[in-house]
């Protein structure tokens, strides 16, 4: 297999994200394509769901892909104007593929009331979410089809069946490639069958084929991967195959994707880039500057509607994602819960054309209301020889996102000290600033001055007032060790000093 087709291993972790995706805005060839949003809802604190449909109007964002079919963001949505894919999580496919009443029931409810009463625009079912990941072990191979049968049949019995379509958002590593040549790919051996139906079913009732393509992770997982290759400006060794000249590595995934599909019956079937993007912390190739680049390069890539050599023209694709997400899994890496081009409070991350109503600046959130200006610190008077210290720092980070310390992240020339202020701050800010959560024994102070370094890319946070209260219960501070994981990374950030 070829670099560039390695398995691209997305998230697993105890629940799938509920991600946004974009897509640009642009008219090409008489075709709209607008920009949509993978729409992740994995945080402590999400934006309030009217805010951040404001920010997608504001952005000229013009179609969503959400994970789930959460009433409140449906109902937020409505009249919008923006185009809506609402996903069916990996758990409820059993249930969903054994009763058909359970799928005209899951119909009624998520998608018939929303769009007869509730004026909303819902164009696709995404039915699961990466289901056929080698890393699930077939866990969801004998129930992922029957579901899509069973939602596609509810959809038709709803009078729905020509407006709303069925997908399934795939990874990449249900195909392959012998060589690094795009025209050899065809579909993973173990699941070449299933797929051949799956795709027979999807064409046939107008539905199309959606799959996610991750440069980064690409480079992630691969050390020799030319980097280079992952954007789209200046790799300077293409792969020519059979006159097809191929210089960026998503061309190349989805044209072996196109392969295997023509090798299988289905030449003209409809693909959708369900999630593309890059992430800014948590990775050494996960950084602001390479991000930028990326998602500058693919904008401008698809947005003259040139195409893939192996098919010109319009590509319908998703940006991954909106905003960041602080409690996602972060099992696959530190990056996952950095791929938003927005910060957790709706922040622009950089500047970026969307191809529509923003002029190349990111619209930011607005309306959005924040706890007071006070940071959890470590103490003054605090020694980092205290016996406590590990222990205190493994249970912050433990039960709060410290993803921005380490080698090779934003945060990453803290000193020890500083290491120790963010994780009890970041702890606390999760927490709602309640007293409770600063007060790790002998250790922790809450400060008005800001402790972020000036000038860097280390922040702080402030958090923001959530739409939802915060989950957690339990936020006094206890001496439970923490567990191995985490007193490795506690070990690598007291060593610093």
């Amino acid at each position: 297999m070829p670099f560039w087709c390695k398995k691209e291993m997305r998230i697993l972790g105890v629940k799938y994200g509920l991600w946004i995706s974009m897509i640009l805005g642009f008219m090409v060839l008489g075709k709209v394509y607008g920009i949509g949003a993978n729409w992740g809802t994995q945080a402590t604190h999400p934006l309030p769901p009217n805010i951040v449909v404001k920010l997608l109007k504001d952005n000229g964002i013009q179609k969503v892909k959400l994970f789930d079919a959460d009433s409140e963001i449906l109902n937020a949505l409505s009249g919008s104007g923006i185009e809506v894919m609402v996903g069916i999580p990996n758990e409820m496919l059993w249930s969903l593929a054994n009763s058909l009443g359970a799928a005209e029931k899951w119909v009624e409810k998520n998608v018939s009331s929303h769009v007869s009463s509730n004026s909303v625009d819902i164009k696709y079912v995404a039915v699961g979410n990466e289901p056929f990941l080698s890393q699930l072990n077939g866990t969801f191979l004998s129930t992922t089809f029957p579901a899509l049968q069973n939602i596609q049949a509810a959809l038709i019995k709803a009078g729905l069946g020509n407006r709303v379509k069925v997908t399934i958002p795939l990874n990449a590593d249900v195909y392959q490639s012998s060589s690094e040549k795009p025209s050899t790919g065809d579909f993973r051996q173990d699941i070449r069958d299933l797929m051949v139906s799956i795709v027979k079913f999807l064409s046939d009732n107008g539905g199309a084929f959606t799959v996610n393509i991750y440069p980064f992770i690409s480079l992630y997982n691969d050390p020799n991967f030319p980097a280079d290759y992952a954007f789209f400006d200046g790799y300077s060794s293409p792969i020519d195959d059979n006159g097809k000249i191929y210089n960026n590595v998503f061309d190349a995934n989805h044209d072996t994707l196109l392969s295997a599909l023509q090798k299988n019956g289905f030449p003209n079937m409809s693909i959708i880039i369900g999630e593309i993007g890059w992430p800014t912390d948590g990775d050494n190739n996960a950084n602001l500057k390479a991000a930028q680049r990326f998602n500058r390069g693919f904008m401008t890539h698809i947005s003259g509607g040139k195409g893939t050599p192996m098919r010109p023209g319009p590509i319908d694709a998703y940006l991954f994602s909106l905003i960041d997400e602080d409690a996602k899994s972060i099992q696959p890496g530190n990056f996952e819960r950095h791929w938003g081009i927005y910060y957790f409070d709706g922040t622009p991350k950089y500047n970026l054309s969307l191809g529509a109503n923003n002029g190349g600046d990111l619209v930011p959130a607005s309306g959005v209301r924040y706890l007071a200006r006070q940071w959890c610190v470590l103490s003054p008077s605090a020694s980092l020889d205290d016996p406590q210290l590990a222990d205190s720092v493994g249970y912050a980070c433990s039960h709060a996102d410290c993803t921005s310390l380490g080698h090779g992240t934003s945060c990453a020339d803290l000193d020890a000290r500083g290491n120790v202020s963010y994780a009890f701050n970041s702890y606390y800010q999760e927490n709602d600033q309640q007293s409770s959560a600063c007060k790790f024994p002998n250790l922790s102070t809450i400060t008005n001055t800001d402790p972020s370094p000036p000038g860097g890319t280390c922040k702080f946070k402030i958090m923001i007032q959530a739409s939802s209260p915060s989950s957690h219960k339990n936020n006094a501070f206890t001496t439970k060790p923490a567990n191995v994981m985490f007193l490795f990374i506690v070990s690598l950030l007291l060593s610093v000093l």
